[in-house]
C-alpha cells in the first residue's frame, strides 16, 4: 500500500482536519463532535436545514459539499462505513435553524438505520426532520425496483437543487423535501470501473480485476456490476453508458436534461472530457438539449479508476435551482 498517511486509525480524523484547516471560511467542525462538519458560519434562524451523511473515501461527497447553497452540516464514518448514530444527531442539531432538518443521503442499510434512530431522538427534542433518499444507480436494480438502488454521484446533483431551495427566504420544510424528492426520482447514473482501490485501514484492494479489465456498472465501494470484460475504446463505454441511462429514463427528444460526468478517483479531467464528448453527442443526435453540465471529481471511491454518468430530467424549478449562487470549494456557482 502506497499512500500519504500516518496511522491507518488517523486517516479521516486526520483530512478532516486539514480539510478544516484549508477552508476555514467554509468548514468548521462541531465541538461536540470532529466528524461533524458544518458551515464556518452559524445557520440562519428560520432556514431549513439539509444534512448529509456516510462513509470517508469518496471525497467531495460527502463533507466537501457542505457550503452556502449546498448543505448545512454532514456527518461522516470511517472509510466506507457509515456516520454513528450519535454523530448523525450532532449534525442535524447544528442544522436546526428552527424551521426544521432534511436529511438527504444515499440509499445504504446502514445509513439508513443511523439516520433513522437520530431522526427518531430529535423528533423527540422537538425538531421536525424528514428524509429523502437518493437512489440513482441504476445498475443496482431495474426500474420497476427503483427504491432498491444505491445512491451515488447523482446524490451531488440533490444538493444542489435542495441546498439552493433551503437558501429561500421563507422556504418550508415540506417544499425543501419535495424538491429533494424530485430531483433523486428525476436522476439515474451508471459507472465504470477499471481498478480497484485501496482502504487504508484494510491494507489490500478492496476487489480483484485483472489489468486489462473493465467493469460497466460498478458500485462506489466495489459491488459488482453488470458484466465484466477486456478494455474497449472510450467511444463505445460512453455510447453504452449513454444508451443504458436513456432506455431507463425513458428520455425522448425535445426534453432538457442535467449531465454530471464524474470521476471514480483516478481518472484525470482529460479522459471525462473524451466520454463527455460522446455523451453531448448522442444526446443532440436525439433531440436532447443539455441544460446543465459538470465535468469533474464529484464522488470517488479513493483511487479507483473510472468514471460515472449521471443524468437529471430537468424542469423549469430543477433547472433554476441549479443555476443558482452556490460556493465550496469543490462547486461554485456564479449569482
Amino acid at each position: 500500500m502506497k499512500k500519504l498517511l500516518n496511522d491507518p486509525s488517523d486517516y479521516v480524523d486526520e483530512s478532516l482536519a486539514g480539510l478544516e484547516l484549508a477552508h476555514p471560511d467554509i468548514y468548521r467542525r462541531a465541538a461536540a463532535s470532529p466528524r461533524v462538519v458544518t458551515r464556518a458560519k452559524p445557520i440562519r434562524p428560520g432556514k431549513v436545514g439539509v444534512v448529509s451523511g456516510g462513509g470517508s473515501g469518496h471525497l467531495p461527497t460527502f463533507t466537501g459539499f457542505v457550503g452556502q447553497g449546498l448543505l448545512d452540516a454532514c456527518s461522516i464514518g470511517n472509510v466506507f462505513a457509515g456516520p454513528s448514530v450519535d454523530d448523525c444527531v450532532e449534525a442535524m442539531r447544528e442544522a436546526n435553524g428552527g424551521a426544521g432538518v432534511l436529511r438527504l443521503y444515499g440509499n445504504y442499510g446502514g445509513d439508513r438505520m443511523n439516520f433513522d434512530m437520530a431522526g427518531e431522538m430529535l423528533e423527540m427534542e422537538g425538531i421536525e426532520t424528514t428524509t429523502v433518499l437518493a437512489a440513482d444507480d441504476i445498475a443496482s436494480a431495474g426500474p420497476d425496483e427503483w427504491r432498491k438502488r444505491r445512491g451515488v454521484a447523482g446524490l451531488i446533483l440533490a444538493y444542489k437543487t435542495t441546498g439552493a431551495k433551503a437558501e429561500q427566504d421563507g422556504a418550508t420544510l415540506a417544499e425543501v423535501t419535495e424538491v429533494a424528492r424530485k430531483t433523486t426520482e428525476a436522476t439515474a447514473t451508471i459507472g465504470v470501473g477499471l481498478t480497484s482501490c485501496i482502504v487504508p485501514e484494510a491494507g489490500k484492494p478492496t476487489f480483484a480485476i485483472g489489468a486489462d479489465e473493465i467493469e460497466m456498472g460498478i458500485g462506489i465501494h466495489g459491488e459488482p456490476g453488470i458484466w465484466r470484460g477486456p478494455l474497449r475504446p472510450a467511444d463505445a463505454l460512453a455510447g453504452e453508458m449513454v444508451e443504458r441511462l436513456l432506455a431507463d429514463t425513458a428520455m425522448a427528444g425535445g426534453e432538457r436534461v442535467a449531465v454530471l460526468v464524474n470521476s471514480l478517483g483516478a481518472t484525470p479531467l482529460e479522459e471525462l472530457y473524451i466520454l463527455h464528448r460522446v455523451v453531448a453527442s448522442e444526446l443532440k443526435a436525439k433531440g436532447i438539449t443539455i441544460g446543465f453540465v459538470r465535468v469533474g471529481r464529484y464522488a470517488t471511491s479513493m483511487e479507483m479508476a473510472g468514471a460515472s454518468i449521471s443524468f437529471l430530467r430537468l424542469d423549469r424549478e430543477l433547472e433554476g435551482l441549479l443555476r443558482a449562487p452556490a460556493t465550496c470549494p469543490f462547486w461554485s456557482n456564479e449569482p
